[in-house]
C-alpha cells in the first residue's frame, strides 16, 4: 500500500512539473520551428471551439434577403383582374351577387397543398384566356366554416356558379385532370338560353308567369 501511494505521489509531482511547460510560448529562435504569431495550442483551441455568433448572424442576413425580395407567394399571384381573392363569407356572397349572369369559377385551395400549387399556374392561364369568366380564390384555412358548409372536403376543389341558376357543378381536380375544368367551362359558359332553370328556381319562375 505504501509503495502504491509513493508511486502515485511521484507521478503526480512529475505531472505538476510538466503541466506548466505545455503553456509556455514557443521560442522564436528555435532552429527546428518557424516563428508563429500564436502557439499550436491556441490554434488547436481556436479550431475546436465553434463560433455561433458568426453563424447566427449569417442566418439573419439570409433571412432578411429572402424576406426583402418582394416576390409574391404562389397563391398571391393572379391571372388578371377577373381573378379575385376571397377572405370572408360576405366577400364570397357579394362577388356572386355582383357577377350577374357571368360564369363564376371558385377554387378552394390550401397554401400547403402540393396539388393546388401544381395546378395554379394553369388556372391563371385559363383566367387570362377567359376574361368574361370570374374566378374566385378561396383559402381553405382562412374560411374553414364557410368551406365546411359548402361540403369542401378535399383540395383543390371547384364550384361553378351562374346567376339565378346558382351552383351548377362541383368536383375535385388536379393538374392531371385539368381537362375537367376546361370541359365544365365550355359546358356552362355557353349561351344563356341553353341552360335550363334548376329545381326550385323553375317553380318560382312559373308562379311569376301565372300571376302576369
Amino acid at each position: 500500500m505504501a509503495d502504491a501511494l509513493l508511486r502515485h505521489g511521484l507521478l503526480l509531482a512529475a505531472h505538476n512539473r510538466l503541466l506548466p511547460l505545455l503553456f509556455l510560448p514557443l521560442q522564436s529562435n528555435s532552429p527546428r520551428l518557424n516563428p508563429s504569431p500564436r502557439s499550436r495550442l491556441d490554434a488547436a483551441f481556436s479550431a475546436a471551439i465553434p463560433r455561433p455568433s458568426n453563424r447566427s448572424s449569417g442566418f439573419r442576413v439570409r433571412a432578411v434577403v429572402e424576406e426583402g425580395t418582394g416576390e409574391p407567394k404562389w397563391w398571391e399571384k393572379n391571372g388578371g383582374p377577373n381573378m379575385i381573392d376571397i377572405h370572408s363569407t360576405e366577400e364570397f356572397l357579394d362577388a356572386l351577387s355582383q357577377a350577374g349572369d357571368r360564369l363564376v369559377v371558385v377554387e378552394f385551395y390550401g397554401t400547403w397543398c402540393g396539388s393546388c400549387r401544381a395546378l395554379f399556374p394553369k388556372l391563371c392561364k385559363t383566367a387570362e384566356e377567359h376574361r368574361d369568366i370570374l374566378f374566385l380564390k378561396v383559402n381553405f384555412d382562412e374560411n374553414k366554416p364557410m368551406c365546411k358548409r359548402l361540403n369542401v372536403r378535399v383540395l383543390p376543389y371547384f364550384h361553378f356558379y351562374r346567376g339565378a341558376d346558382g351552383l351548377l357543378e362541383s368536383f375535385s381536380c388536379n393538374l392531371v385532370k385539368f381537362q375537367k375544368i376546361t370541359d365544365a367551362i365550355e359546358k356552362h359558359n355557353s349561351a344563356r338560353c341553353s341552360i335550363g332553370p334548376p329545381s326550385g328556381v323553375g317553380d318560382l319562375l312559373d308562379s311569376s308567369t301565372s300571376q302576369n
